[in-house]
């Protein structure tokens, strides 16, 4: 049963990151459009964050979590000494967090009282990139 829970934890959380790659990129395209005054594009990225979110995300953070805490109860003892599993524990809660400022930032761009430009959407868009290898390194060498 092992490895096919965990085939689907890394499905899911491949999801789960690709969506978290993407909607900071679309965010970028977003201010752009709405520095340019281009409604019909703002409406476009509007639509598009909406489905990322709400199709593509969220279920895949979701089934990240379902088989990640079926994989725990499957070998709890060993995750309870392994001290990088609380590392790779904390990484996934800030994750869970960054969604929601994604979620805070749509609202902003909905509602139209966005102000940070493109830059800041860069730099943003980076937090998953460096979460994601932090918990590689953490999941594959098990460093403590």
């Amino acid at each position: 049963m092992y490895p096919w829970v965990l085939a689907f934890h890394i499905i899911s959380f491949t999801c789960w990151f690709a969506a978290l790659f993407y909607l900071p990129r679309l965010f970028i395209y977003h201010a752009h459009a709405m520095r340019q005054n281009d409604g019909q594009g703002s409406t476009r990225f509007q639509i598009m964050e909406r489905k990322l979110y709400g199709a593509i995300m969220t279920p895949a953070m979701i089934l990240t979590l379902v088989f990640g805490i079926w994989l725990l109860a499957l070998d709890f003892q060993v995750y309870l000494t392994a001290g990088w599993f609380y590392v790779k524990a904390v990484l996934v809660v800030l994750l869970i967090g960054f969604q929601h400022i994604c979620k805070a930032h749509m609202k902003r761009f909905a509602s139209g009282t966005n102000r940070r430009g493109g830059s800041y959407y860069r730099v943003f868009g980076v937090i998953p990139a460096v979460v994601l290898i932090a918990i590689v390194i953490l999941s594959v060498v098990q460093p403590f």
